[in-house]
């Protein structure tokens, strides 16, 4: 019988100086069942031709203007004929055992739809990016152990709120389920989102310690753009993704959280990071009608129980 296929899409934007190492560690996969995708938002660089010339067996899905994280992402997706369908940073370089990794871990629980990969840093390879992500009950996702020195302290498969996009895998029948990333999202918590909407269907995560993966960390997103999203796109996730039972639960630490980011940002005015995330969270706000109208969708198809989504909530991380 037949290994399953494994769509591997890659958002890519002027990182051609990234793809040799990326694409050269997936050729050596000791998966072989896998196809690789290229979404390219219009680089500038010449990662298109050479893509082409050097790489004529890759998918190369060629934007006509840069559509984000997301759009390339879905674009990706769009095309891809996998039973699971991972993404992938450009800016990473993918252990031999990664595909298959993901591919076993899903082979092993019915009722995973995600599955999150332990990211090293690329040039700190005994430290950690992320072990799996999780979400607190102040409404803060969160990559765990991040920055922490790799000492096997996370070599348990278990359970997790939600996976990295930068190193992920879901199976395409979730996917069917409860649709792609939220193109709205553009760049920055899009996986969370997706998690949000997975966990809130019935679908668990898994983080498996064998699907590894090394990440130059932030090379290709970050500062001011960055902290626009982060604050516009927290004040996304909130309204769409939290039901109301966790709200009345929380509701304190929630505002509370949010109020002392707005706080610290006004302290902080004359920084232009500080007023990209002031922006960001007006701009979410206004786009409160929109919000509403996705959150109803999201909850009307809620599966679980308040008691479930309490136990994969973690605590306040600061």
């Amino acid at each position: 019988m037949a290994n399953p296929l494994i769509s591997i899409v890659i958002p890519n934007w002027n990182g051609k100086h990234f793809l040799q190492t990326c694409l050269d560690s997936l050729a050596a996969q000791t998966y072989d069942a896998l196809e690789v995708i290229i979404a390219d938002n219009a680089s500038s660089d010449g990662s298109q031709a050479y893509i082409r010339e050097h790489y004529p067996d890759v998918k190369l899905v060629e934007l006509p203007e840069n559509r984000g994280f997301t759009g390339a992402c879905n674009a990706g997706m769009d095309v891809a004929k996998g039973e699971f369908v991972a993404l992938l940073n450009n800016d990473t370089e993918v252990d031999p055992n990664w595909a298959e990794a993901l591919v076993n871990a899903f082979e092993r629980h019915d009722d995973v739809g995600l599955v999150a990969s332990k990211m090293l840093l690329f040039s700190q390879r005994d430290h950690i990016h992320t072990a799996g992500d999780g979400f607190t009950v102040d409404g803060r996702p969160f990559n765990r152990g991040v920055w922490q020195k790799d000492e096997g302290q996370y070599e348990q498969e278990e359970y997790v709120f939600s996976a990295c996009g930068g190193a992920c895998a879901y199976r395409q029948t979730m996917l069917d389920e409860i649709g792609l990333l939220d193109d709205d999202f553009f760049f920055l918590m899009e996986d969370v989102d997706l998690a949000w909407r997975a966990q809130l269907a019935g679908w668990r995560a898994l983080y498996t310690p064998r699907a590894i993966v090394y990440h130059h960390l932030s090379a290709t997103g970050g500062g001011v753009t960055a902290s626009f999203y982060d604050g516009r796109n927290s004040i996304y996730l909130l309204v769409k993704d939290l039901p109301k039972d966790i709200w009345r639960n929380h509701r304190g630490q929630i505002l509370g959280r949010q109020w002392r980011i707005a706080r610290e940002a006004l302290k902080a005015w004359r920084g232009e990071a500080a007023r990209a995330r002031l922006r960001g969270m007006l701009t979410g706000l206004t786009k409160l009608p929109m919000l509403l109208k996705k959150r109803r969708a999201i909850q009307a198809a809620r599966k679980v129980s308040t008691d479930y989504l309490e136990s994969m909530l973690s605590p306040p991380q600061d």
